[in-house]
């Protein structure tokens, strides 16, 4: 018999380099330099997108980011971020420290989703995603337009397993993952995918966008991806891109609400009064170096880096050194940025729109109405429902997170009035919802934004408040004896 040779090769010479000059990444994580935080340190080869990576695990977990310094030059990612858990404490679970080193760690391909909810205990991480069919849209935004999108839905038969709708200057962009009514399957046939499209297109388009010059602006747009993978495989931060991307397509950064551009401040140059404290973006020139630097100033919020990195990085633009810090509430970045071509912001109608860009993705987040959690054993329609009473008492959700785990329904609306203006109110109020949704029903309502809440007085009581606890009981206490589904 003749005998067969071939070369041999090592099973580990793809390993070789790293066995030469050490890992590709390498993920440290101090507890006794700074007393009041732990210093996650990265160092690792450098790739477009890396920061954002790092970030979005640090975010997916909760933990606030009070300071870093990054470097990124000759191909090499070197980061420290200080950062707290939830809590404002250093980060100590062992559990939690052994995830952050394997997720941006040496391991390859997209770290484990359980185990990253397990650590983020963020009450909207939804249960299997690749069971659902998941939708986008896009279009200009109007009272009671999420209560009517929810309606939509439950007329065609579709049970609203999740949903994510941010609005701000006038536009809307909302994420659902969606499932048959009868099957809690996802819905894959295309005749009935393009019915739900129409039907949805046709909700968005019952108001006319007009842009800024006068013309009827063509925002409208409904996308069904059938089954969920890619950019929405795992955590919440993978659809908060998602809606980052959505209103960055259709220009939410332009409008008649949006300021001036901001103009160059030194670093907490705050006036005295609190109104005067404004969201700063300006942007200069690093000739000696070849970069445009852009620097930022507002306040302080959870999850800001995270907002201002996946601005610039959707925008093609990349980070090659920056640092944050936070001062008595407020925040203060700076990027030193270039195009993926390798040029500088040279003109000043591109400066004025990252200026623009990144002044959106701070605002879109922050909302200043009333916040309503509401948890309810869950059934097809339970969301058209509780919107449908939000919109006819005169109280439009600006912002939603709308989650199923097991049996119940976890929803969570950002409401202000029909004008736009913010709702304060009172205790009488709060308490009256409280104790009356709280009752013999299976509705348990929750109003967080707290620190706006007044003592009334017999002035200033409201018979729209007064009268909307008996509303919300007569109507969503009724919703909870319904045949769950």
């Amino acid at each position: 018999m003749k005998k067969v040779c071939w070369p041999y090769f090592d099973p580990d010479f793809h390993n070789l380099p790293e066995r030469i000059y050490g890992p590709v990444c390498r993920v440290s994580l101090d507890n006794e330099t700074s007393e009041d935080c732990t210093l996650v340190k990265v160092d690792s080869v450098n790739k477009q997108g890396l920061l954002l990576e790092v970030i979005q695990v640090l975010t997916d977990m909760n933990l606030t980011i009070t300071k870093c310094f990054i470097s990124s030059d000759a191909e090499w990612f070197m980061d420290v971020f200080h950062v707290k858990d939830e809590n404002g404490n250093k980060l100590t679970d062992q559990n939690a420290i052994n995830y952050i080193q394997q997720a941006i760690g040496t391991t390859t391909g997209p770290p484990d989703s359980t185990r990253a909810n397990a650590y983020a205990n963020n009450i909207f991480e939804s249960e299997n995603h690749s069971e659902h069919t998941t939708i986008e849209m896009t279009g200009t935004d109007r009272p009671g337009l999420f209560s009517e999108i929810s309606a939509a839905l439950a007329d065609l038969q579709c049970n609203i397993v999740e949903a994510h709708a941010w609005t701000h200057n006038a536009r809307l962009a909302c994420v659902a993952q969606i499932s048959d009514q009868s099957t809690d399957a996802p819905i894959d046939d295309p005749r009935r995918l393009a019915t739900i499209e129409d039907h949805l297109i046709t909700v968005l388009r019952a108001t006319t966008a007009v842009s800024p010059c006068g013309k009827e602006a063509n925002n409208q747009e409904v996308k069904t991806t059938g089954f969920l993978g890619g950019d929405y495989q795992g955590t919440m931060t993978n659809v908060e891109r998602r809606l980052h991307q959505l209103m960055l397509s259709i220009r939410d950064f332009d409008g008649p609400n949006l300021r001036p551009a901001s103009s160059p401040r030194t670093p907490f140059a705050w006036d005295a009064e609190e109104e005067c404290r404004k969201t700063a973006v300006w942007i200069e020139s690093c000739k000696e170096k070849g970069y445009s630097m852009v620097s930022l100033e507002c306040k302080d919020r959870p999850r800001l880096m995270f907002d201002t990195v996946c601005t610039l990085t959707d925008m093609q633009y990349v980070i090659f050194h920056a640092s944050t810090h936070c001062h008595e509430g407020y925040a203060f970045q700076e990027y030193f940025i270039r195009h993926v071509d390798g040029d500088v912001l040279c003109t000043e109608s591109e400066k004025e729109r990252v200026i623009k860009c990144l002044e959106a993705a701070i605002e879109r987040r922050v909302c200043e109405g009333i916040r309503l959690e509401l948890r309810a054993d869950d059934r097809m329609g339970l969301l058209s429902d509780i919107t449908r009473v939000l919109r006819e008492n005169g109280l439009a959700v600006v912002r939603a997170d709308v989650a199923t785990q097991g049996e119940k329904s976890i929803n969570a609306f950002y409401v202000r009035d029909i004008s736009g203006n913010e709702v304060v109110p009172d205790m009488d109020f709060v308490e009256s919802m409280k104790r009356e949704l709280m009752g013999p029903s299976h509705i348990n309502l929750q109003v967080k934004n707290e620190k706006h809440l007044r003592s009334p007085s017999s002035t200033e009581k409201s018979r729209y408040f007064s009268n909307i606890g008996d509303i919300l009981k007569s109507q969503i206490g009724r919703f909870s004896f319904a045949k769950i589904k």
